[in-house]
């Protein structure tokens, strides 16, 4: 026969008066703790954590005051939560303006922080080492939900200062003169970018046997060859097919072989995009696009020095192709296809190696 049993407790819960009173029995009265556990029904354990955490003091009626403040309490935090809020605030701005710092700068940081409020908990390791504790950042972390370790993605000064109000605002001033000009649907605004694909990528994250310091996976070689892409979207999901740059001195027509439809390409020593191959895709270009004087569209593309030859500018003339270009160094924010298309592009391919 299977009997239930219900748990209880076999002591209740003791009042805080109740402990007070017996603490003044062991310290005051010099009464043996486990006579006075016992008349007060007062685990012995309990009673004696008490009594160790506070000495007997001069006044009598001070000592009991300060028995209720004994017992486990929350961790003593250095900074206040407004003290606290004004520096993830700033660790925060830090990170717009592209000078995030790293845990260390942040634990050197809040160690000055504290010294220059002149706060009095500070603890002595910080004073020693002249740098918060590695507990203190992981507690912070913690605590502030709305900051994450992230790895940047490097950024050069030229972008970081040339991307600010003035030149984003000069650019859809510009925009907005232009479309005013003319009656431009969304099939009649396109945005054209080149990027470099490598025909190695970088292996995705394997499961494999633990202890093992090197983990290989098969590629085609170890190092890929770059080859440069050229691409043209349309505002109404429109697309050009692309056109390929190759790093050969001649260019072959198998080397578009099983290419998407379409395509087009050319071959220099770099691989990159120069004048020459620009106006190769104008050309390409106006093939797909129809683009005429009486009906001309709007192409937006960044201001690489491919772009600014007077052959190429010609051409757009011409053909009624009314070019925008976006400020210097701010294609990684206002370039759609960078944010949008090449970007998952390149990881797809990734997943696919």
């Amino acid at each position: 026969m299977v009997r239930n049993y219900k748990r209880t407790s076999s002591r209740a819960k003791v009042p805080i008066d109740v402990i007070k009173i017996a603490v003044k029995k062991v310290l005051v009265d010099n009464m043996s703790r486990r006579s006075v556990a016992q008349d007060y029904n007062i685990p012995f354990k309990t009673l004696s954590r008490y009594c160790k955490k506070r000495e007997l003091l001069d006044n009598e009626e001070d000592h009991i005051n300060h028995v209720s403040g004994v017992g486990y309490s929350k961790h003593k935090q250095v900074f206040s939560i407004c003290e606290e809020e004004q520096l993830a605030a700033y660790i925060k701005k830090s990170s717009d303006i592209y000078y995030g710092l790293s845990p260390n700068e942040v634990r050197k940081l809040a160690y000055q922080y504290a010294y220059e409020l002149k706060i009095k908990n500070i603890p002595e390791s910080w004073l020693k080492n002249k740098i918060a504790g590695p507990d203190w950042f992981t507690s912070f972390k913690k605590r502030r939900t709305d900051l994450s370790i992230r790895i940047p993605e490097a950024t050069s000064l030229a972008r970081e200062s040339s991307f600010n109000r003035i030149n984003v605002q000069r650019f859809f001033d510009n925009l907005k003169i232009v479309l005013s000009r003319h009656s431009f649907g969304p099939g009649d605004i396109y945005n054209m970018d080149e990027t470099g694909i490598t025909t190695v990528h970088k292996p995705n994250k394997v499961v494999a046997r633990k202890c093992f310091k090197q983990i290989g996976r098969i590629t085609s070689a170890e190092r890929g060859t770059l080859v440069t892409l050229a691409y043209s979207v349309s505002a109404a999901g429109n697309s050009v097919p692309p056109y390929f740059v190759f790093p050969r001195v001649n260019f072959r027509d198998y080397f578009l072989s099983n290419g998407p439809s379409g395509c087009a390409g050319g071959a220099n020593v770099s691989g990159w995009m120069n004048e020459t191959h620009f106006v190769e895709y104008l050309k390409h270009f106006v093939r797909f696009v129809k683009c005429s004087k009486e009906k001309p569209i709007l192409l937006l593309l960044d201001n690489h020095e491919s772009h600014l030859s007077i052959e190429g500018l010609n051409y757009c003339k011409e053909n009624g192709i009314i070019m925008l270009s976006f400020p210097p160094h701010c294609s990684h924010k206002l370039q759609p296809l960078d944010r949008c298309v090449f970007g998952p592009l390149k990881k797809i391919r990734q997943y696919h190696v």
